[in-house]
């Protein structure tokens, strides 16, 4: 015998109904079938509606009524041609009418019982039941309804009543033994007392009807029919990349329903895994799809089968050195809880019997409270225990699998992958069969611990980065471009999946969780929303999706003071922008403590020499043990090329402006002129070799008249430059007449740093430097005779562009 079991989605409609017989006609002719049915979909939701209105005497119970009824007539209009409808309709009427009178007394009576609330609920299944039996015989199958009441037996524990499984085995057998039709339908979900009164098995229940059926009969197999094909390694509504399991154990398979899997109803498991009868869960609606199949499994190389998670928990936790060395605190907790019918889902206990901790619902939580203080109130008052310490806004996820004891650093990888993204774990707890490792988290971060450990575990090597771009002018929209074109080498290569979750220019910002495309991003943000910097971050934070990267391609001093903000919620930086490392060294120190508190990336390559490899080169000289004995260094781009072109015959202000036109400039130049660009950098380098220095700190050596860097405007600055002309014609000829070149030099030796144009000599390593090129000489204890020499393009969108994205990978590899 073969039992199917099909859900309220299954028979949620005329044609889900049809769909239902298709099924069955490629079962044909197999064997014998017995087919548990749910109410049509949302009917059982609205029968408890109905019976609430009535017991709060509220005459809208007759409204949820009609709108029962008319689902049904509906269905049965459309299912059946109208010679026998009439026949279907006087049945659902008769139905309909015991429920009215029921609900009607429970309104006069102002009161609804757990026992009239079962039986209001089992009209939904009894009725679903009847039409379902009799398409099928319009279908030309010999089926026969069969009141599931009739054989299931369990006790008075309305709305979730215990099987007396002596009593229903007997009398499941005796039945199927003496009838002979080939196709049994039955209601799932409902059942009796001793004493004939209607109890209901749970929410879900209909497939526990199938699995006790199953069981009783020794079935071959079990089909469970639904909307989905079949159980995923995770909820696919909050992982999109969740994957179909073809195969999974009993044990897998109780495990993840337990926490949360909502494709199977978690006491299904049991009858059936006793007697070692398959489960196969199907899509009604896709029924050439694999399913999942639920059995003894073969070995398997890979440790984790799903991963699941519970919503809506509290934790609660009894401490107290009272507690240790004596025995009977833990019955008592779990006694106070029994009494309250609280259900403890989680449980952990530290060695020294200090605390116990257990996680109920957290709907539970204010009755658990009062529950256990008034159970231990002797010893609160003696202060040999604490009051019940209460948590809210939690929640569990769970990782769960057969093999996982078989492989070494299943826990690590777990909870390392949550902590380098900033996700607190509250509790853990690991059974000795070690099937299952829980962890307690708060809720608002589930859907980013569950997409960070899917990805850990089912999607490697392939790793997906989040990144919030601010800043899409020149340098941001090459990184977009940059971005866009090395796509599938990342997939390929590195194993990145890199995503624009979220972009801001001075005026929009746009988000979209699945990612902004690369090739029409321009025409996206200006239908985005206004961009208001608080709210931008605000939105970050709230979004709080995995491996997360905050780009900053501005020059914005409000945008570089909230990195903080991301760097505290484990979300990386990555900037070109100098200002946050070039501030306050107070505010320098703590965005680098932040970011190894929270295991996040803060990186900033880009503030010195672009593209090129300046502070990484220092941060491996110093982290490998080396001491820097001094910096020397060309950090200005723009400043080389004005040097390198400022040539006899060639004005100052003729060159100026050419590295303005050449985009090698700020739109004001004296920002590069004056020297404080070049500080901010040469101010980094020495912060990152270890010295605790300000600007203020720092020598500048100004080129610069100071007419020039008074000028009201760019114009007007450009007219002073004309008229100290003389002024740069004769720092030019000094230098040439003793056959050196000038170039703007940062130093930083002893403590010391300073900025100035120098005369630099042939043999000099500065002065060949050509064009828009950086160079940064380190002198250090193992580079002492000949300095490490770090050189190139120290300018431009393109290379600029590039070292963010080098950073990106940087911190997305970490």
């Amino acid at each position: 015998m073969q039992v199917l079991k099909f859900g309220g989605t299954s028979v949620g409609s005329a044609k889900a109904i049809d769909q239902v017989c298709q099924i069955l006609k490629k079962h044909k002719p197999a064997g014998r079938y017995a087919i548990v049915v749910s109410a049509l979909g949302g009917t059982t939701d609205k029968l408890i509606r109905c019976g609430q209105l009535a017991g709060e005497g509220q005459e809208q119970y007759k409204s949820v009524l009609q709108e029962i009824e008319n689902r049904h007539l509906d269905t049965i209009r459309e299912l059946f041609p109208i010679t026998a409808q009439s026949s279907m309709i006087s049945q659902l009427k008769k139905k309909l009418n015991a429920l009215e009178n029921l609900c009607d007394g429970i309104f006069q009576v102002g009161e609804l019982s757990a026992r009239s609330l079962d039986k209001i609920m089992s009209y939904g299944e009894l009725i679903s039941c009847v039409i379902v039996a009799e398409k099928l015989r319009q279908q030309g199958f010999s089926a026969t309804c069969k009141d599931s009441r009739e054989l299931i037996v369990t006790d008075n524990n309305y709305g979730h009543a215990t099987v007396n499984f002596h009593a229903t085995n007997h009398l499941i057998t005796e039945y199927f033994a003496q009838h002979p039709a080939d196709y049994f339908v039955l209601p799932g979900f409902v059942a009796a007392a001793a004493d004939g009164d209607t109890t209901t098995l749970g929410r879900g229940g209909s497939d526990y009807t199938a699995a006790i059926i199953a069981a009783a009969v020794n079935a071959d197999l079990l089909d469970i029919w639904t909307d989905v094909s079949g159980m995923m390694t995770a909820d696919p509504r909050l992982v999109s990349q969740a994957l179909p399991i073809a195969h999974i154990s009993y044990e897998e398979a109780m495990e993840l329903s337990h926490f949360g899997a909502k494709v199977i109803y978690p006491p299904t498991i049991q009858p059936v895994m006793d007697k070692r009868i398959p489960i196969w869960i199907k899509n009604t609606f896709a029924p050439e799809d694999y399913g999942t199949l639920i059995q003894d499994t073969e070995e398997r190389s890979f440790p984790v089968t799903g991963i699941s998670g519970i919503q809506h928990i509290s934790l609660l936790t009894l401490e107290g050195s009272g507690m240790v060395g004596i025995p009977g605190f833990s019955k008592r907790l779990f006694e106070a809880l029994l009494q309250e019918r609280i259900n403890v889902i989680f449980i952990t206990q530290s060695s020294s019997e200090h605390s116990i901790t257990v996680g109920i619902h957290e709907a539970d939580m204010l009755k658990a409270k009062t529950a256990v203080d008034s159970e231990f109130a002797q010893e609160i008052h003696d202060k040999r225990i604490d009051p019940l310490q209460v948590e809210k806004d939690l929640c569990i996820v769970a990782v769960v699998g057969d093999k996982m004891k078989n492989h070494h650093g299943t826990s690590g990888k777990l909870f390392g992958t949550l902590g380098r993204n900033g996700v607190n774990v509250r509790a853990i707890a690991q059974g000795s069969t070690e099937k299952n490792i829980s962890a307690v988290i708060n809720k608002a971060d589930l859907k980013k611990a569950l997409n960070l450990i899917h990805e850990a575990f089912f999607e490697a090597p392939l790793k997906q980065v989040n990144l919030f771009v601010a800043g899409v002018g020149n340098v941001g929209s090459k990184l977009l471009e940059q971005l866009q074109q090395q796509q599938h080498y990342l997939q390929e290569e590195l194993g990145l999946q890199i995503r624009v979750a979220g972009m801001a220019n001075s005026k929009n910002a746009l988000f979209s969780e699945y990612g902004i495309g690369l090739h029409d991003w321009k025409n996206q943000l200006t239908q985005g929303d206004a961009m208001d910097l608080a709210s931008f971050v605000e939105r970050i934070k709230a979004m709080n999706l995995r491996n997360s990267v905050f780009v900053d391609n501005t020059a914005s001093a409000d945008v570089a003071a909230v990195y903080h903000e991301f760097l505290q919620h484990g979300i990386s930086v990555v900037t070109c922008n100098k200002i946050a490392c070039s501030s306050d060294y107070a505010y320098y120190k703590k965005l680098k403590d932040l970011a190894r508190k929270y295991n996040a990336s803060f990186l900033f390559e880009t503030n010195v020499g672009a593209g090129l490899p300046v502070i990484n080169t220092l941060n491996d000289l110093v982290r490998s043990g080396d001491r820097v004995q001094s910096i020397e260094a060309v950090l200005s781009g723009s400043l080389n090329f004005v040097f390198n072109h400022f040539v006899n015959g060639n004005s100052f202000r003729s060159v100026v402006k050419a590295a303005q036109d050449e985009g090698y400039t700020e739109p004001d130049p004296r920002i590069d002129l004056s020297g404080k660009d070049v500080m901010r950098k040469i101010l980094i380098l020495a912060r990152e070799s270890g010295a605790a220095i300000e600007m203020d700190d720092i020598t500048n050596h100004s080129f610069l008249p100071e007419a020039c860097l008074d000028a009201p405007s760019v114009a007007d600055f450009y007219e002073t430059l004309d008229e100290h002309a003389d002024h740069f014609q004769q720092l030019y000829h000094e230098a040439a007449s003793a056959g050196k070149r000038l170039k703007f030099v940062a130093r930083y030796a002893d403590g010391q740093a300073s900025v100035g144009l120098q005369c630099v000599a042939p043999d000099h390593p500065f002065y060949k430097l050509e064009g828009k090129d950086n160079i940064v000489l380190y002198t250090t204890n193992r580079y002492q005779e000949q300095p490490l020499i770090v050189k190139g393009a120290g300018a431009g969108a393109d290379v600029t562009a590039s070292g963010i994205f080098a950073d990106i990978i940087r911190s997305a590899r970490l």
